[in-house]
């Protein structure tokens, strides 16, 4: 905007500039921070922040956070943790077969969908099994040996 269609063109000659002459433009005249909230700024709140004031639902005394957080992988994408040089390298030499850590990989959980290649996995580890009852064994069949850290 151009400074002569400005406010302070219009207060020029007026002592206070529109802030008055005993509060100054000074300290907090609303109250600091969220003050007034339930009293003179009750408009405010109700408009904007509906359900800002009041309680809700039960309490948990001692809230855990993220207790369920278990990231998963499926056996089909088992070898996409493993590089291709070490795929080929392993492919070739059949008597060993490639240590794939779910965890250092940030899964937690392998899950039982899909199909192995033909190629061996020696071990895998991971930190927990499925629930169902029948899955760890179903995955003990495809894989030799699963080490679970938890």
């Amino acid at each position: 905007m151009s400074t002569h269609k400005k406010k302070t063109r219009k207060l020029r000659g007026h002592v206070s500039h529109g802030h008055g002459r005993i509060g100054k433009h000074r300290k907090h005249p609303g109250g600091r921070g969220n003050a007034g909230g339930m009293h003179h700024h009750r408009i405010n709140f109700d408009k904007y922040h509906p359900g800002y004031f009041g309680k809700l639902g039960m309490r948990n005394y001692h809230l855990r956070r993220n207790t369920k957080w278990c990231p998963t992988l499926n056996l089909d994408k088992l070898w996409t943790l493993v590089s291709e040089q070490t795929k080929l390298k392993y492919k070739e030499n059949q008597t060993k077969a490639p240590v794939i850590d779910l965890v250092k990989a940030g899964y937690y959980k392998l899950l039982g969908k899909g199909r192995l290649p033909k190629q061996p996995v020696i071990s895998v580890v991971l930190a927990s099994f499925p629930r169902e009852s029948n899955a760890p064994r179903g995955l003990m069949q495809v894989l030799p040996l699963c080490i679970i850290c938890s």
